[in-house]
C-alpha cells in the first residue's frame, strides 16, 4: 500500500491538468476584452489631453500676440474657413515658450491635424482661430470635415473625432445620460 501511494504522488492526472487549463482559459476570455477596452479608453484620454494642452498653448501664444483671445461659445462651427498648419510650423512657434513638446501623432498613430484662421479680414476676433483634431481610432475623417455641432459623444465610440477649437472642446467623449 505504501508503494502505491508513492507512485500516485508523482504528479497530476490528465483530467486535473485539463480542468486547470480550462479555468485559466475562461478567466482569460473574461479579462481580455476588458483589458483591450481599457487600452482604447487610455488612448482616447491621451488624445483629449494632447488636444487640450496644444490648444491652451495656442491660446497663450495668441494672447501674447494680440492681447486678446477668449474661448468660444457653443453652437455650430465649421473648419472650412481654416487652413491646415503643419506640425513643424506650430512646433517652431510654441515649443519651449508655451509648451514642452507638440505631439505629431495621436495615441492611435494617426497624425494630429492642426488648423488656423486664414481670414485676415476677420482678424483675431473671428469665430474660429485654431483647432486641433484627432480622427480617432479608425483615422477616418468624420465630423471634422464640415459643420460641427458642439456636443459630446459616447466615450466607448473610439472612432469619433476629438476636436478642440478656440479654447474649448467642440467634440469630446463624455458619458451621455439616458435622457439625451
Amino acid at each position: 500500500m505504501i508503494q502505491r501511494l508513492r507512485k500516485r504522488q508523482g504528479g497530476f492526472t490528465l483530467i486535473e491538468l485539463l480542468i486547470v487549463v480550462a479555468i485559466i482559459g475562461i478567466i482569460a476570455a473574461l479579462l481580455i476584452p476588458n483589458f483591450l477596452d481599457a487600452l482604447q479608453k487610455a488612448k482616447q484620454k491621451r488624445a483629449v489631453a494632447d488636444a487640450r494642452n496644444v490648444g491652451t498653448a495656442q491660446m497663450s501664444w495668441l494672447t501674447d500676440q494680440s492681447q486678446a483671445g477668449a474661448a468660444g461659445a457653443t453652437g455650430t462651427y465649421s473648419l472650412g474657413n481654416l487652413n491646415v498648419v503643419t506640425y513643424t510650423q506650430w512646433e517652431s512657434i510654441l515649443v519651449d515658450q508655451y509648451i514642452q513638446d507638440i505631439p505629431q501623432f495621436d495615441p492611435w498613430k494617426n497624425e494630429y491635424v492642426y488648423y488656423e484662421n486664414t481670414n485676415s479680414a476677420a482678424g483675431f476676433g473671428a469665430k474660429q482661430l485654431f483647432a486641433t483634431v484627432s480622427f480617432g481610432a479608425d483615422g477616418v475623417v468624420g465630423a471634422a470635415t464640415g459643420a460641427i455641432t458642439t456636443s459630446a459623444f459616447d466615450p466607448t465610440d473610439y472612432d469619433q473625432d476629438i476636436v478642440w477649437a478656440d479654447g474649448f472642446f467642440v467634440r469630446w467623449p463624455q458619458k451621455l445620460s439616458a435622457y439625451n
